[in-house]
């Protein structure tokens, strides 16, 4: 029904990215890596309040228009990321850094 992912430090953040791909709500930490990831299609939370982590978790399994939303532009979002793209944007740096 909801992925909850109230990490403290992340590199990248593939976890709420493979929930958003096969359709499921994620509330995610509002540090690191993460906000960048995950853009507008989850609820960002301070991952050290219990509290603000079990009322966005309420937020979601009671409000079905809220849970829809985020499962959509969870959809969406992952469309925006590909090995594929990884690769070629990787490149890209590297041949710019050699250019100079």
């Amino acid at each position: 029904a909801v992925f909850v992912f109230p990490s403290l430090y992340e590199g990248f953040g593939l976890p709420p990215l493979e929930a958003m791909a096969s359709g499921t709500p994620v509330i995610t930490s509002n540090v690191s890596s993460l906000p960048e990831v995950v853009g507008d299609a989850a609820l960002l939370i301070d991952p050290t309040r219990s509290d603000a982590i079990a009322d966005a978790m309420r937020r979601v399994l009671t409000e079905p228009a809220l849970r829809e939303d985020l499962r959509q532009k969870g959809l969406r979002r992952v469309r925006e990321f590909s090995w594929d793209r990884s690769t070629r944007r990787v490149r890209q740096i590297y041949e710019e850094v050699l250019a100079g």
